[in-house]
């Protein structure tokens, strides 16, 4: 059974959560064992794995935008994984493994090909075993776009699957992070996402316009300048509109969980799915404090609530 959620004492606001939750909150030293493989467009990706003894559940995670396997709530979870006795991995989105990957182009918030691609790589690998996916921030989104996409198709290779803190409408949160005390983590996002776009640009000369990227200043300028064009949409309404998942919520059928703070400065909390916008598979929990992936509790804070809420809910399939 997960712990309660309690929100950490003496944090008034969503961004203090959030930002405690993001810095603060220790990483448990778990080792990893990375594989490389290569894409077929010519790229690669690197998957770290935790082991366990064959015939054991399987847990995998896909991170958020600029996050990698070495995230806290990464390690929390995998570290819980490898408790249990459980087998587990982390994709890291091309270029979030710690080396720039081959081609032009990075990842987004709706690449469902390549989410499919390697569910597909893991449940062969997994076997016919208990097969769980989970998806924080970006890849929430994505994941959860996956799963409307399959429909029925998605039941025999995923068991259960959990988002975490998604913006699954990503126009909503595009205009949050434009916006108030929110733009400070856009500006966060638009800092190390420009670095890395301009060594791309001197990689792959004319993939974007530099003068327009240089003039960004908000994560929804960056997306319609870079993001958008080099992942082949027409500007950043098409990006976020087809990137979205809330249009596919009613889709799921395989149990979901989703997890949402109703304080999350990242997605206004008048832009959750309410009832009628999820399928019966889909199971929202939206509480009070939380903010984005800030889910600690106890004092000076720990991350272990969120492995444990996500590690009970898909106990509950077994």
């Amino acid at each position: 059974m997960s712990e309660p959620f309690v929100p950490t004492p003496g944090f008034a606001n969503a961004h203090l959560q959030t930002l405690y939750g993001s810095l603060f909150t220790a990483r448990p030293d778990i080792a990893y064992r990375r594989e490389r493989w290569d894409t077929h467009d010519g790229d690669f990706v690197d998957v770290d794995f935790v082991d366990g003894p064959p015939g054991t559940p399987w847990v995998h995670l896909f991170h958020g935008l600029e996050g990698s396997s070495d995230s806290p709530y990464a390690k929390h979870l995998m570290t819980l994984a490898k408790q249990r006795g459980w087998r587990g991995s982390v994709f890291n989105f091309r270029g979030c493994s710690g080396e720039p990957n081959r081609l032009a182009r990075a990842y987004h918030s709706g690449d469902t090909p390549e989410v499919e691609w390697v569910l597909a790589k893991l449940k062969a690998l997994a076997g016919d075993v208990p097969f769980y996916a989970a998806g924080v921030s970006l890849g929430g989104n994505v994941l959860l776009k996956w799963l409307g996409e399959q429909g029925e198709a998605a039941v025999p290779r995923v068991s259960r699957a959990a988002a975490i803190s998604a913006p699954v409408d990503l126009t909503a949160a595009g205009n949050a992070l434009s916006t108030g005390f929110a733009q400070l983590y856009g500006k966060h996002f638009l800092g190390t996402l420009r670095r890395r776009s301009f060594d791309k640009l001197a990689r792959f000369p004319g993939i974007f316009d530099a003068n327009r990227a240089k003039a960004a200043r908000t994560l929804r300028d960056f997306d319609d300048v870079v993001t958008a064009p080099v992942h082949g949409f027409t500007g950043v309404d098409d990006y976020y509109t087809r990137a979205s998942s809330k249009p596919w919520l009613t889709k799921i059928r395989v149990p979901t969980l989703l997890l949402n703070a109703r304080d999350d400065p990242f997605l206004p909390e008048r832009f959750l799915p309410r009832a009628e916008e999820v399928s019966d598979r889909v199971a929202i929990e939206f509480p009070k404090h939380g903010g984005h992936v800030g889910f600690v509790s106890g004092f000076p804070g720990h991350g272990r609530w969120l492995p444990n809420r996500l590690m009970h809910f898909f106990e509950q399939g077994e």
